[in-house]
């Protein structure tokens, strides 16, 4: 772990970021989380290597080098850039011609079109020769060799025969020239035959330049005569192979094995980059920039909260480090007032850790208060053995009526002993209540070092009621589930909780809960559903929230007409998205 860069706030810890080596692993475990997809990779490589292996068992490839050459007069004279007057790109495609494909059918005796005769040829150019490689591949070995060879020939042939028609026509132009000066030349001699070379030394000046004409077109024409027309030799005959050309059926299932995998990975990362949910410890800790304190497993929904037989129970032990970390986290050891809540969802979990946390700090010795600021449908009091104490004497004194100035409760823990609870009670006035005188003489009996305080509210996402009390707490325990949950989301849950002026001490992971017959229980699932829209935008401020807290539930109000309380929502234009 390293700490960030650009320094940090007073009294606000570092921000811890992970190392890459610890970044790459965290990523390569998330990606093992879609055994399907990299299984689906796999199989497809498998498949494409079976293919492979099926297609090239019985193909045989003969392959025949021929090394080319130009017409020259002196095949030994060093002066004459072989590679500057000969073509590769063209020969090879002079090479795969129709033209080559008729001769050599007429070789062959090849039945069919003779097009289709060079579906099989592949002629390639090694770098920095000039040589062609003429590879055929057939089913049958022989077969291979004996096509390889006739087109070899047949190239040659027909590159053969196109110079030397290109050197006779040009013998012919020359002799074309040749043969009217010649006679002219015989014609100018038969005149100056008995004439003086005074009277005929214009008529000599002409007959030399006649001659000199003549012997250039004899040269140039004996030149192209004793030209070497030979197209090129061949430097290696096919023959018939002695084995496939395929790579074998181990070496291609391993080589799609191998690309199955990877490709299974790619298919993987690529759903991971892609997945929204914050699948590990290291998203959740990257988007709300707190540890994950603990993480705990699946539990049934009929569990009670309070863990029992805390003595051997690994789940007690759980929450007994959570709490050990808590309490040595200086942001919270020094008035320990912790507020507990779910970003959307069922707040039931949260409410396990709340009760745990509080038996596990009773243990130590200290006095713990819980503070149920679930206004709407208060449960904790049905779901713990508790019987009712008095309260402080402030409560007693008549300043106020309700909660949180009603009942309070203590709740028997066993062997770990015990804490206070201040149920929830159902009141017109939520926000009204939660920003109470009342409530925080409530939170500030954590003054005493002796005790602690921890409030249990409703979703963040669903309701306001958190975001009221985060700055009188020192911290905020976040406890989700990361698998229902986005990174977007815990990140604007931060926001909102820093906006409100209060700290993300960590947060708890859990992997929901099963239902009575084992399966994941349908309420969590559809609560998760539902909550969507809820979790889209922020809470409203606290004062919005007395307005909306009118229309809640009251005392005296149905249970019907309780349900209907408003959650306060803002929608911005990004989570329309």
């Amino acid at each position: 772990m390293t700490q960030a860069q650009g320094g940090t706030a007073a009294g606000v810890p570092p921000v811890l970021v992970d190392d890459e080596p610890d970044l790459l692993r965290d990523q390569f475990r998330q990606l093992l989380r879609y055994p399907r997809l990299i299984a689906g990779g796999v199989l497809l490589g498998l498949l494409g290597g079976a293919w492979l292996g099926y297609s090239t068992s019985d193909t045989y490839v003969a392959t025949s080098d021929v090394v080319l050459r130009v017409p020259t007069e002196d095949p030994f004279n060093p002066s004459i850039a072989v590679e500057k007057t000969l073509d590769m790109n063209t020969e090879r495609q002079a090479a795969t011609s129709r033209r080559t494909a008729e001769r050599a059918a007429e070789a062959l005796d090849f039945p069919g079109d003779p097009a289709s005769l060079v579906t099989g040829l592949q002629v390639t150019n090694p770098p920095k020769s000039q040589v062609l490689r003429f590879s055929y591949t057939t089913a049958d070995p022989k077969l291979s060799a004996r096509r390889a060879n006739a087109l070899v020939a047949a190239y040659l042939a027909d590159r053969k025969e196109q110079t030397e028609q290109t050197r006779d026509a040009m013998i012919k132009g020359l002799q074309a020239q040749l043969d009217p000066i010649a006679r002219q030349h015989d014609e100018l001699a038969r005149e100056l035959d008995g004439r003086t070379p005074t009277e005929a030394e214009a008529d000599f000046s002409v007959k030399a330049n006649l001659l000199n004409r003549i012997t250039e077109l004899s040269n140039r024409i004996s030149k192209l005569k004793a030209l070497d027309v030979t197209p090129g030799k061949v430097i290696r005959t096919a023959t018939p192979p002695t084995s496939s050309d395929g790579p074998g059926w181990a070496l291609s299932l391993g080589l799609g094995g191998a690309i199955g995998i990877a490709l299974g990975l790619l298919m993987a990362w690529v759903r991971l980059v892609f997945d929204p949910a914050a699948r590990s410890e290291g998203d959740v800790a990257r988007a709300l920039r707190a540890p994950v304190l603990g993480s705990l497993p699946r539990t049934r929904e009929t569990d009670p909260l309070l863990t029992e037989d805390r003595e051997e129970s690994p789940l007690a032990e759980e929450y007994r480090s959570i709490a050990y970390r808590l309490a040595y986290d200086q942001r919270f050891a020094d008035r320990r007032r912790l507020l507990v809540a779910a970003p959307r969802g069922s707040s039931r979990t949260a409410a396990a850790v709340a009760v745990n946390l509080a038996a596990s700090f009773a243990e130590t010795g200290k006095r713990v208060l819980i503070v149920e600021a679930e206004l709407r449908r208060p449960s904790l009091e049905n779901q713990l053995r508790a019987r009712e104490i008095g309260g402080p004497s402030w409560t007693r004194d008549g300043e106020g009526e309700g909660w949180p100035n009603g009942r309070r409760l203590a709740v028997d823990a066993g062997e770990s002993g015990g804490f206070e609870l201040v149920p929830g009670a159902r009141v017109r006035n939520v926000a009204r209540a939660l920003t109470s005188p009342e409530m925080s003489r409530l939170v500030e009996e954590a003054d005493d070092p002796n005790v602690t305080v921890i409030v249990l509210t409703p979703p963040v996402f669903a309701y306001a009621d958190a975001l009221a009390l985060v700055d009188r707490v020192d911290g905020v325990l976040v406890v989700c589930d990361p698998r229902g949950v986005h990174r977007s989301q815990l990140a604007r849950l931060r926001d909102l909780i820093t906006g409100a002026g209060g700290t993300v001490l960590g947060t708890v992971m859990h992997r929901g809960q099963h239902g009575k017959d084992g399966r994941r229980g349908r309420k969590g699932s559809r609560g998760a559903k539902g909550s969507r829209g809820q979790s889209r935008g922020a809470a409203r401020p606290p004062s919005d929230t007395g307005r909306a807290g009118g229309r809640g539930a009251g005392a005296g109000v149905p249970d019907d007409e309780a349900s209907t309380t408003m959650a306060l929502r803002a929608v911005t234009p990004s989570d329309r998205q």
